[in-house]
């Protein structure tokens, strides 16, 4: 049985799934680091954690995010980054703008391409930089 939490694909595993695949388990890996996060910054409220967490994964948020990490990215974290940035989605939410929603998508592709090569250490400076631009940490 394989560990879904230690997963190590190598980059052409990594290239064999869509753009927006990329970018759907990165959402789930983003919102995962927020609430880990939020958790353990302190005693909140179950309403408090929920609202902290919607703001963090917001789009217009995630856009924000991306752009304080780029200069970070290595040339392979960029090519995952402009995957998901250039990936063809039809709509985007109403509280954000075409560009805010492919940023994030971005943001969300680079983060699934970590964590499906097993590099949470990556994963973790990475966020840390975002929320340290977001919450002044």
């Amino acid at each position: 049985m394989e560990n879904l939490f230690e997963l190590n694909f190598n980059p052409q595993q990594v290239g064999a799934v869509s753009n927006l695949g990329l970018a759907h388990i990165g959402d789930g890996v983003y919102e995962l680091l927020c609430r880990s996060y939020l958790c353990l910054r302190g005693d909140k409220t179950v309403l408090r954690l929920h609202k902290d967490a919607v703001q963090l994964v917001c789009a217009p948020t995630q856009a924000k995010f991306a752009q304080t990490i780029q200069p970070l990215l290595t040339e392979e974290e960029q090519d995952y980054f402009r995957r998901g940035k250039n990936a063809h989605t039809h709509a985007h939410p109403k509280g954000a703008t075409a560009r805010e929603y492919a940023l994030a998508t971005g943001l969300e592709a680079l983060f699934g391409a970590l964590y499906l090569m097993g590099r949470t250490v990556r994963l973790n400076e990475l966020f840390y930089a975002g929320m340290e631009e977001i919450y002044g940490i």
